[in-house]
């Protein structure tokens, strides 16, 4: 009983303190300074959402929004007779032979145009004015590394079978990589006189890290041929191109940098390590 009636005396005193800040609060007028302020912003609000409420806008009735591009396109046709749309040559019925550079295309072969033999360190590109032109601070770095080259270039630059680098030679002579000339070979890359295909074409530094030879050798001898040609002629068997993708294709692992060791271990290049191990496995299976 004790504590039931402390809690009954506690909410009586609750609610006297109640109304006794009540009748403060009335006394001193801020009952009504409240009310005017919320009546203040009600109003405000009202007047805010309303100012705020868009029009409903129905878009079936417009025409569709498309570029210019598309807008043109679509009311010329080609000379073919398709639409203009962006379509390959081959859906639009336009041969390869009869194609031609649009105006503002910087063609690029002087010589032939047809796909005849060419090198692998010559290929033909087509590219864009802009793209004929690199700034003379990069042509000024492209000969700071003479092994692999200093500029990356996706259009003139000519992959390496092995390094797989795309990179403008660093040789001062090479009018390719020198003046942009595509109907000039690349000196800084090998290219083999058998194929001409891009499995013989080396840099000067994979070169001679992996095959242990000299591009300046390579270069002056006419009937120099790359280690898959080698192979299929029967030179010597065991000479194989150590290129991750052509170990792979022979379920070999690839090697890595393992010029270290093949050094340490007294061998030229990685290619005359490769040979003598595989020299080796063959005189164990016997």
């Amino acid at each position: 009983m004790g504590r039931l009636s402390a809690k009954i005396d506690y909410e009586e005193i609750r609610i006297a303190r109640i109304l006794e800040n009540q009748a403060k609060l009335a006394s001193l007028g801020l009952n009504k300074t409240l009310a005017d302020l919320r009546a203040v912003a009600s109003s405000a609000k009202s007047v805010k959402s309303h100012v705020r409420k868009a029009p409903k806008i129905y878009y079936s009735g417009m025409p569709l929004r498309r570029s210019s591009r598309l807008t043109k396109a679509s009311t010329t046709e080609s000379p073919s007779g398709h639409d203009s749309l962006r379509r390959s040559n081959r859906l639009r019925g336009i041969s390869r032979d009869t194609i031609s550079l649009p105006q503002g295309k910087v063609g690029v072969s002087k010589k032939n145009r047809e796909e005849e033999t060419r090198p692998a360190n010559m290929p033909l590109v087509k590219v864009t004015a802009l793209q004929a032109q690199l700034s003379p601070d990069i042509m000024i770095q492209r000969c700071n590394s003479k092994s692999r080259g200093s500029v990356y270039s996706p259009v003139f630059g000519i992959c390496c079978h092995f390094c797989r680098q795309k990179k403008l030679c660093g040789e001062e002579g090479c009018k390719r990589c020198g003046n942009l000339d595509i109907d000039e070979p690349c000196i800084g890359k090998t290219d083999c006189s058998v194929c001409h295909s891009s499995n013989g074409v080396l840099c000067r530094a994979c070169l001679k890290v992996r095959y242990g030879e000299e591009m300046d050798e390579v270069r002056a001898n006419k009937n120099w041929m790359c280690p898959h040609c080698i192979e299929e002629k029967g030179i010597n068997p065991k000479w194989i191109c150590n290129s991750s993708f052509c170990l792979k294709k022979r379920r070999m692992a690839p090697t890595g940098i393992a010029i270290f060791r093949a050094r340490e271990m007294g061998y030229k290049s990685v290619a005359h390590l490769i040979m003598d191990e595989l020299q080796q496995t063959q005189n164990r299976r016997r």
